[in-house]
């Protein structure tokens, strides 16, 4: 099947072939139908198989110029990056069309996508909490959408933007077409699903969880975190093979030590990506990784979903991630449309549950290799993996303390004293040597004069 078997307008048919597209992946073409009838639809497919064409197509061959700046489609994504991604992506099929699109995420000035809102547009891409800044300001009217798309539905829920999409989509007109795309249908997603859409068909490329097929996955076994710095140098050090490497570590600590040891050994040939980064840093990274001009991306699970980074050659994972989920995430960042790729994993006898998981998810073993024979076995741990004391921590309490005994000498008079409120009338007697009221002073008087009588 190719693009022209599709109900694509010339528009769409002339800026695929300029970005030189022929055949709709799976998941495009199974899309395509589907939602250009105007049914709800959930997407589900690997990563890497072409999600963002498969909801842009249709949403871009219904819209229907307007005059009015008011958007018609609203695509809710994860991250900052993936914004940026969706947006120029839109760009590139509208080439021939009219057709506006905005991007909106947090971390920026809000000042500049206010402006570009009021300038006009009939696609809006943005993070849940910028969108819902735009909402509730009355930035952003959503009188008019049509469309609305959530991409990465799975992770938006595991960042914790559970209530923002709800509260996004009540804001939103009733009559509306929603597409959902994920690479898995949990039971979070279902409950969502359930809520909001109605009689939704499903669309699914590939069972979830199943493994790509052009990707060579293949594991190491190394004793610690010092052996597999020593390990991944050796990986590197064959720039011929190893010529566009993203790195992926389970924590932004793990991921900055990485960087700076590797550093060393390799000047001006890596990056380093996570959320603690600031957003221009982010970018700069994932360009120069895109260029080539930065052989390697050491980076976390912040960008191993949807960023589409093109060519890798190889996926590392330095470490196991804890979700078997994320692994097929991770992997999909290699081997994209239809290219072989290779993924190479590094586990220590702690991650050994976190290797059986992944592979029971994918119902596959994945390929144990041998250690290079001149690869230098550290036997240096980190204080994360020093053996952890099985002493349990006594409560011990303190003895009783005896009650001491009597002082060792008499107190002086001064000391026996029992200190007594004393009002200050009876102060001002002691002191003047005479009543100072009015009263205790007639008083005095008529004493006085019986004394004398």
């Amino acid at each position: 099947m190719t693009f022209d078997d599709l109900n694509l307008n010339a528009s769409l048919r002339n800026a695929l072939s300029d970005l030189g597209l022929i055949h709709p992946t799976t998941i495009q073409h199974k899309t395509f139908s589907v939602a250009m009838s105007g049914q709800d639809t959930i997407g589900i497919a690997q990563t890497g198989t072409g999600k963002t064409y498969a909801y842009l197509l249709p949403c871009l061959r219904q819209w229907k110029y307007n005059k009015i700046k008011t958007p018609q489609i609203l695509i809710i994504v994860p991250t900052r990056e993936l914004v940026v991604q969706v947006v120029e992506e839109t760009e590139k099929l509208s080439r021939y069309m009219e057709l506006r699109v905005v991007g909106a995420y947090g971390g920026t000035n809000i000042k500049t996508q206010i402006a570009a809102v009021h300038q006009g547009a009939d696609v809006v891409v943005g993070t849940p909490g910028r969108l819902m800044d735009l909402m509730l300001n009355g930035i952003l009217k959503t009188k008019l959408i049509k469309t609305l798309v959530i991409d990465e539905v799975d992770e938006m829920l595991n960042l914790g933007f559970r209530t923002q999409l709800k509260n996004l989509m009540d804001l939103l007109p009733e009559k509306r077409q929603n597409l959902m795309f994920s690479a898995t249908l949990d039971d979070e997603v279902q409950a969502l699903i359930n809520l909001f859409f109605k009689n939704p068909a499903r669309v699914e490329a590939a069972p979830a969880g199943s493994p790509l097929e052009n990707i060579d996955q293949s594991l190491y076994a190394v004793p610690n975190f010092n052996t597999k710095v020593t390990l991944i140098e050796t990986l590197l050090r064959d720039t011929l093979v190893m010529n566009k490497v993203l790195v992926f570590a389970s924590s932004k600590k793990l991921a900055d030590d990485l960087f700076e040891r590797l550093e060393v050994n390799f000047p001006n040939e890596l990056g380093v990506i996570h959320s603690n980064k600031s957003q221009n840093y982010r970018f700069d990274a994932v360009n120069k990784f895109q260029a080539g001009e930065n052989r390697v991306l050491i980076a976390t699970d912040l960008i191993s979903r949807g960023l589409d980074i093109s060519e890798v050659s190889h996926v590392i994972n330095f470490d196991l991630p804890d979700i078997p989920e994320n692994y097929i995430h991770r992997i999909g960042r290699t081997g994209r449309a239809e290219k072989k790729g290779t993924s190479i994993s590094f586990f220590t006898q702690w991650e050994t549950a976190k290797k059986e998981a992944i592979e029971a998810l994918m119902n596959k073993k994945i390929s144990l290799l041998e250690l290079p024979d001149e690869l230098p076995i550290s036997e240096v741990l980190t204080q994360d993996e020093l053996p952890k004391s099985q002493q349990p921590n006594l409560d011990l309490k303190k003895p009783a303390t005896q009650p001491s005994g009597l002082a060792f000498h008499e107190k002086k008079d001064k000391n026996k004293k029992v200190n007594a409120k004393v009002r200050y009338a009876e102060k001002m007697k002691v002191k003047y040597k005479k009543p100072k009221k009015r009263g205790d002073k007639n008083r005095a008087k008529l004493d006085k004069k019986r004394g004398k009588k």
